[in-house]
């Protein structure tokens, strides 16, 4: 098992390097391969394409180090994943830029899905309105995440939260005042 994670994290690091210098789309496994010695057989024995490889690096380096019962709330989720992806921005500027059927974004939202569905579960005890809530909130935070990544994550993640989370508190106390409103 050792030897295996070993040959993944050269791939990865070989990937990694590559996207620095070079659009995603442009990286062929022969690039990823020569720049570690590795051949076609090693990587296709561990990933089924670079697509694959990208969504790796995620799962290991940010999906696998997240301690869930930690989280007290899904605010404290959203802020361990704002922070996460600061600390690496630059793999994941371009990563979020793969676009297509093994995008990116559809595996950060494919994982997101069930994470948010853990913290919701209180809150929307009616199926069809917690269903909506989650793709809502998916959809938000990634579309949210995603603008600030291609913005070049000039803010720090404090101010990101704090304006992600006066957002999210204005348009609560919108409904809230709406319905109110409604029901005189």
């Amino acid at each position: 098992m050792a030897d295996s994670n070993i040959t993944k994290n050269a791939l990865a690091s070989s990937l990694r390097e590559l996207m620095k210098e070079k659009p995603f789309e442009k990286i062929s496994i022969s690039d990823i391969c020569d720049l570690c010695g590795m051949n076609r057989k090693s990587f296709y024995y561990h990933f089924k394409d670079k697509y694959d490889l990208v969504n790796w690096i995620y799962y290991v380096n940010f999906i696998g180090q997240m301690d869930i019962n930690s989280f007290d709330n899904g605010w404290d989720m959203i802020e361990y994943m704002s922070r996460k992806f600061y600390e690496d921005k630059e793999f994941y500027i371009a990563a979020l830029k793969i676009e297509g059927q093994n995008s990116f974004r559809e595996y950060v939202l494919e994982t997101l899905r069930p994470l948010t569905d853990l913290f919701v579960k209180d809150v929307y005890k009616e199926v069809e309105h917690r269903e909506f809530f989650i793709t809502f909130m998916c959809d938000a935070f990634i579309t949210s995440i995603m603008r600030w990544l291609s913005e070049g994550m000039i803010m720090e993640p404090g101010d990101f939260l704090e304006e992600l989370h006066s957002v999210i508190l204005e348009m609560a106390k919108k409904v809230i005042e709406d319905e109110r409103k409604l029901n005189e």
